[in-house]
């Protein structure tokens, strides 16, 4: 049984924040494998469900990002899980939009919803880095990700999702490197060919050069017939019979 967190702050003010990239994934899982409905348990939203006879149960903290260790390890030890069951979908600043990675234990690197777990749990928990790019300045960064995404970001937010949601049932499994390719197959989809062609357009041939007509041969010239002899005389005769 795998605990998969969602980070981000309630309310609707904040619910298209870059903050918030967390809850909209565990949305996206709910609606599309038709778990539900949520019920407010452990100071935060609670679904659970199944893929196949594997059990996951979804949490989004309702503490507001700075506490939400005291939900998750609420959680953690309602369902008797150990911190290497639980799994934290989180915003990452220091990854390019659209580029996720999946991380085991480690640092909190700075992000105050991850510091309160490790605070509450330990850092041997799971966690999956949705990266939505940095502002350029530490001191913008708060303003940056308690902001809206642009409409730029719409595409591949999406594809981010749908990944996420494609992939949860290998993350109820416990298996990474299976949950990153079905991450991979919707942000960096395989390309049918190479160049800028269509794949049902082929090569194109280069027009049939027109051949010239042979020039015609030259009719063979008659064999002339054999001229007559001339008549021949009666010694001349004779004196063929002697030879």
């Amino acid at each position: 049984m795998k605990l998969i967190v969602g980070l981000g702050n309630p309310g609707a003010k904040y619910a298209g924040h870059r903050h918030n990239i967390g809850f909209m994934c565990l949305d996206r899982i709910a609606q599309d494998h038709g778990f539900g409905p949520w019920k407010s348990k452990f100071q935060g939203q609670v679904i659970e469900g199944r893929f196949g006879s594997d059990r996951v149960v979804l949490l989004k903290p309702e503490t507001f990002m700075n506490n939400s260790g005291q939900s998750v390890v609420a959680a953690a030890q309602f369902y008797k899980l150990e911190p290497e069951n639980v799994i934290v979908l989180h915003d990452e600043i220091d990854l390019a939009p659209g580029k996720v990675r999946f991380k085991q234990a480690g640092g909190h690197a700075g992000h105050n919803g991850l510091r309160s777990i490790h605070a509450h749990l330990g850092a041997d928990y799971g966690r999956v880095r949705l990266g939505v790019g940095h502002p350029g300045h530490k001191d913008r960064v708060p303003a940056y990700v308690l902001h809206d995404f642009a409409k730029a970001d719409q595409d591949w937010l999406d594809d981010v999702l749908r990944g996420v949601s494609d992939g949860a049932e290998h993350l109820a499994r416990g298996d990474a490197a299976k949950f990153m390719n079905a991450v991979a197959l919707r942000v960096s989809p395989p390309r049918s060919g190479t160049g800028d062609r269509s794949p049902k357009e082929g090569p194109k041939d280069k027009p049939a050069e027109k051949k010239q007509p042979s020039p015609p041969k030259p009719e063979a010239a008659p064999t002339p017939a054999p001229e007559p002899e001339a008549p021949r005389s009666a010694m001349q005769k004779l004196m063929d019979k002697f030879k």
